[in-house]
């Protein structure tokens, strides 16, 4: 009896693994041919002035199906919770906010390590309100993990944190300070 759940555990955890429910639409083959060319796309797609649609086909376009997208939140005086979205519920959460006010999210820094298909990029990033602004009014590290399926690349998982009081981003993950002349 024992043996034959196990069984029908193992050949039925992938199908159950699997969203199938939410396929991406097709990419432009641009946008997901190199990890910087993804990982570039994934800012510019959020980004824009107040007002302006954002293109959620496009942003769907970039995840494998079941990707998950794990912001971290911190109450006062509560532990530190992970947020666990898939891109659907991203764009239901903050599509409306980065629409109706001015987001900018650039990629400051970034450290990548590759294994095989499999790629982790840790992606410092500053927000700003207007593409003008030269100050951000927050940063952060996004956790990105990348699939490369031998035809292009897909975002995984994104899961990040944000600088806040007690919690500043170290050096190793921000950009080289500017070299004097």
């Amino acid at each position: 009896m024992v043996k034959a759940l196990l069984l029908l555990a193992l050949i039925t955890a992938p199908a159950l693994a699997q969203d199938t429910t939410h396929a991406a639409p097709p990419a432009n083959a641009a946008d997901v041919a190199t990890v910087d060319a993804i990982l570039k796309t994934l800012y510019d797609v959020i980004s824009g002035p107040a007002g302006q649609k954002r293109d959620w086909n496009r942003f769907r376009s970039l995840f494998v199906p079941g990707a998950r997208l794990v912001p971290t939140r911190q109450r006062p005086n509560e532990p530190a919770q992970a947020v666990v979205l898939d891109p659907e519920g991203y764009i239901s959460r903050a599509g409306a906010m980065l629409e109706q006010n001015g987001f900018f999210e650039r990629e400051i820094s970034r450290k990548t390590e590759t294994f095989g298909r499999i790629t982790h990029a840790f992606s410092t990033y500053a927000s700003f309100h207007a593409a003008s602004d030269t100050a951000p009014f927050a940063r952060g590290i996004n956790s990105i993990q990348l699939l490369n399926d031998g035809t292009r690349w897909w975002v995984v998982t994104i899961y990040w944190d944000a600088e806040r009081p007690g919690l500043t981003l170290p050096r190793q993950y921000l950009p080289p300070p500017p070299s004097d002349p």
